[in-house]
Order: C-alpha cells, then sequence, then structure tokens
C-alpha cells in the first residue's frame, strides 16, 4: 500500500515539469499495476503503516484510479487554452493522493481526516476551472453541506475513542445503542450520497463543474458516502433496526421524487446530476437494510454508477464543446449531425437505465432482492423508480438525438479519436465486469 502512495507522492513535483499527456499515461499505469494487486481474501490485506484493504477497498481503489486518468484524458480543452494545466494536473493529484488514503485506511480518524481533505482539490477545480459566475456559489454550496455536518461526525468519532479505547476498524466492533450517535457519525456520509432533502448541492456542483469535475463528483465522491456506510454501520445495527426504515422510506420516496424531477429538466448535465441522487438512492437504501444483499448490491450499484454517471457527463460535454449550450432544447437532431455519437449516447443510456449486460442491472438485482426481503411495501416505489429511471433515460436519449436540429449550427467539427477512447474506456469496464460478478461474492 505505501508502494503505490509513494509513487503517487513522487508525481508531485513531476506535475510542475511532466508533459500533460505523459503525465495521463503514468496514471494509466498506475491504474493498471493496481488492478494486478487484487485477492479475494476476505480479510484486510497487504498492511502496512496504518493501510490496507480488504475488496471494498480495493475496487474503490481502482475505480479513483480509473476516473482520475480519464478525468485528464477528458480536460484537453484545459490543456489546448493553457489554462494552467500544470495546476490542474496536481490538482488531480492532490484529489487521488487523499481518495486513495480516505479508501485504504484502517482508521476511522484518517478516514475522516482525507474524506474532509478530498473536498479541498474538488471546490478548487470548479472554481478554478468552472465556466460560468454562478460556480463561486455552487463551490460555497458543497463547502458548507459537507463542513456543516462534518463537526458532529468528529465529536462523535471522540465519543467512540472513549467507549472503544481505539479508532481502528477492527477494533469497532460492539454494537453502540444511541440515535444521536447515530445521527452524528452517518449524517456526514447522508449529504455526501447525497440523501433526498439534503441533495440540493449536487445539481449546482455539477451544472457550474467542468468536465473534470463532474467526472470525480459522479465517479468517486458521492462513493465516499456509501463507503463510509458500510464501514461505520455494524457499529449501529441496534439503532438501524429501529430508525432505518424511516431513512429507507425517505431514499425511496426521494428517488421517485427525484425521478419525476428529472422529467422535466431543460440542462442535460442538471437531468444526469438529479439521476445520480436517484440511483445513490437506491444504494443509501441497500446499505441501510443490513444485510449481504443490500451491502454487495451498494458497491456493485456504487462501481456502475461510477461509471456509467461519467460517461454520460463526458457525452454531455461533447455536445457542450459543439453547439455552447447544455439545453435540451438546443442540442436536437444530433444523429443527423454527429451518428458515430449517437451510439454512445443510446449504450450510455442503456447502462443508465440498468439495461443488460450492464453491471447497473446486477446492482438493481440484488438491491430489489434486499429491499423487497426487508419490507413488501417497498415493491411499489421500487417498481416506480425502475419504471421512470427508464423514462428519464429515454427522455435525455430521444430528445438530444431525434428531432429538427437547431439552425444556429453554423460550424460543427466532428468526434475526435480521444474522445472516442474515453467513451470506450467507461463503456469497457461498465459491461466486461459482468463476465466475472462472482468476484462480488468475494465481498459478501
Amino acid at each position: 500500500m505505501m508502494g503505490f502512495l509513494l509513487m503517487l507522492v513522487f508525481l508531485i513535483p513531476l506535475s510542475v515539469f511532466i508533459d500533460y499527456w505523459l503525465f495521463m499515461w503514468v496514471f494509466f499505469v498506475f491504474s493498471f499495476m493496481f488492478i494486478f494487486k487484487l485477492s479475494f481474501g476476505a480479510s484486510f490485506m497487504y498492511l502496512s503503516m496504518g493501510l490496507g484493504m480488504d475488496f471494498l477497498s480495493y475496487s474503490l481503489i481502482l475505480l479513483s484510479f480509473w476516473i482520475c486518468s480519464l478525468m485528464i484524458l477528458a480536460s484537453e480543452k484545459i490543456y489546448k487554452t493553457g489554462n494552467y494545466p500544470n495546476l490542474f494536473l496536481f490538482m488531480v493529484l492532490f484529489l487521488l493522493i487523499s481518495l486513495y488514503l480516505a479508501f485504504s485506511s484502517l482508521n476511522a480518524f484518517v478516514f475522516y481526516l482525507f474524506f474532509e481533505a478530498s473536498l479541498i482539490p474538488t471546490f478548487i477545480l470548479i472554481i478554478g476551472w468552472g465556466y460560468q459566475p454562478e460556480r463561486i456559489s455552487a463551490g460555497t454550496y458543497l463547502l458548507f453541506y459537507t463542513l456543516l455536518v462534518s463537526l458532529p461526525m468528529m465529536l462523535g468519532l471522540f465519543h467512540l475513542y472513549k467507549v472503544f479505547y481505539s479508532l481502528d476498524f477492527y477494533f469497532l466492533d460492539k454494537s453502540v445503542d444511541s440515535v444521536l450517535l447515530y445521527l452524528c457519525v452517518n449524517m456526514v456520509f447522508f449529504v455526501k450520497i447525497p440523501m433526498f432533502l439534503v441533495h440540493l448541492w449536487l445539481p449546482k456542483a455539477h451544472v457550474e463543474a467542468p468536465i473534470s469535475g463532474s467526472m470525480i463528483l459522479a465517479g468517486v465522491m458521492l462513493k465516499l458516502g456509501g463507503y463510509g456506510m458500510l464501514r461505520m454501520m455494524k457499529l449501529f445495527t441496534e439503532v438501524g433496526l429501529k430508525i432505518n426504515v424511516y431513512f429507507i422510506s425517505l431514499c425511496l420516496v426521494g428517488g421517485f421524487i427525484v425521478s419525476l424531477m428529472c422529467m422535466r429538466q431543460s440542462d442535460m448535465k442538471a437531468l444526469i446530476a438529479y439521476s445520480s441522487i436517484a440511483h445513490m438512492g437506491l444504494v443509501m437504501a441497500g446499505i441501510l437494510t443490513l444485510n449481504l444483499w443490500g451491502f454487495c448490491g451498494s458497491l456493485i450499484l456504487m462501481l456502475a454508477h461510477g461509471l456509467c454517471s461519467s460517461g454520460l457527463f463526458c457525452l454531455a460535454n461533447i455536445s457542450y464543446e459543439r453547439v455552447g449550450s447544455r439545453s435540451l432544447y438546443l442540442n436536437k437532431g444530433m444523429i443527423n449531425l454527429i451518428p458515430s455519437l449517437s451510439l454512445w449516447w443510446f449504450l450510455f443510456c442503456a447502462c443508465n437505465m440498468a439495461a443488460p449486460p450492464s453491471l447497473n442491472l446486477l446492482g438493481e438485482i440484488f438491491l430489489l432482492n434486499s429491499l423487497i426481503a426487508y419490507s413488501g411495501y417497498s415493491m411499489i416505489f421500487l417498481s416506480l423508480l425502475s419504471f421512470f429511471s427508464a423514462g428519464y433515460s429515454l427522455f435525455l436519449y430521444s430528445y438530444t438525438q431525434h428531432g429538427k436540429f437547431y439552425s444556429g449550427l453554423y460550424s460543427f467539427y466532428t468526434i475526435n479519436c480521444r474522445e472516442f477512447l474515453l467513451l470506450f474506456l467507461h463503456w469497457l469496464p461498465l459491461n466486461a465486469m459482468i463476465l466475472k460478478s462472482d468476484m462480488f461474492l468475494a465481498f459478501m
């Protein structure tokens, strides 16, 4: 574990001097080196200096490596316009180091520290490379929503240290029967996922963020909340049996309301951002059922959503760079202008609605089993969620690709190999991992 951390740390001075594309190539090499670290042991492996990983950590660290590599590939505009590309590379590297340490930490306080540290580079990405003046308010929303609930978590961790005399995850094994402690520790994860009612920062942040900011927010940052819940929920089994039902109900009803909001969005990025809230609400509900189906399904859906949502943001950005607008009313009839991109729109929208053979389908099947076993009544909102998930995905595809295209498009340039590679590298792992889906049983 320390080997990869040192490799990332020694890249910091290189980020100032190294060529932009060579830096991206180094990131991809790291990703492939990390793939060979896979081990199917259920317990922690590669323990060193307070760091280690099990299958849960491994899969999310690999997702972080992969998404950060693709962020650099997607941000050619920063390189071409000379908009501080070396500072951008440094921010991506800082973000990756904080995510790596958050996911591989064996100590709850160190996890909390880097969980919060990952907020800083994301904030700078939105403020520094965003498109519109509103990015300042979006960054402030992101910062204050997270910081408001992070102090109670720190106090909660201090209390846990008083009870257990250690904050290592291995020793946090007894159940704590306190609703207040449950809310203090978990509320920061609820905001990060985000849960309905504390989700308002996410659409604002996505709409104002550059493509790299949207990719890392959708791809990895939301997963920090799910990861934290999966790690800490064993402490709250007693409390969870009493009050989890209220949060599960909120997730399912909120997911349905957000799905309805998706059906009337005019901004492509806002639509994809709201669909993230609906999908991650399902993940949160699965974790709160406290059963193995829910835990395993939530991990699968987190990985699937990370790749699928990030790919959809890339597609929206490719259209935005050509048309100069994210409005669905102006991005019409694209199948006439760039038919090669329509195939990718179709593939990613199909994955977003959990069509086979994507990993989304496997995750949703697991979560359906988990939630229906928890309560038969959840079937009502689960069926509505599945239906409207297909509804807004089809709405996004058909509205952008069909119809009469906007007459103001005078100059138009075609899709290049870099953009096709970017989309392919999102789509391939999303659909290929289903062939090796039995590896998720190691997590169970």
